[in-house]
């Protein structure tokens, strides 16, 4: 859940997903992604939702911020993908 009450400027992350198999999976490595979102310095929370196609944002307080989180190793090993667990549905990149 987002940060009650935030008072500085922050920023959105919008990673939206489509279930390609198993959902129980994509439950798991989800999960995973977010207990290491939540170490990252200038993480602030996570809202999400999920029907036919899922939507989580993020909210991190600067942009350098979402950029080390972007860059974090395993964040960026494409588990998901190798997986074949779900297709990314991409928004915008930075």
């Amino acid at each position: 859940m987002i940060v009650d009450n935030l008072k500085t400027t922050y920023y959105a992350v919008i990673f939206t997903t489509v279930v390609a198999e198993n959902l129980e999976v994509y439950t798991k490595i989800a999960g995973r992604m977010e207990t290491l979102a939540k170490k990252q310095k200038g993480y602030l929370g996570i809202e999400s939702a999920r029907s036919e196609i899922g939507i989580k944002v993020s909210y991190w307080q600067n942009l350098s911020d979402i950029v080390a989180w972007k860059n974090n190793a395993e964040h960026r090993s494409k588990k998901f993908r190798k997986r074949k667990v779900v297709q990314e549905v991409p928004i915008t990149n930075l």
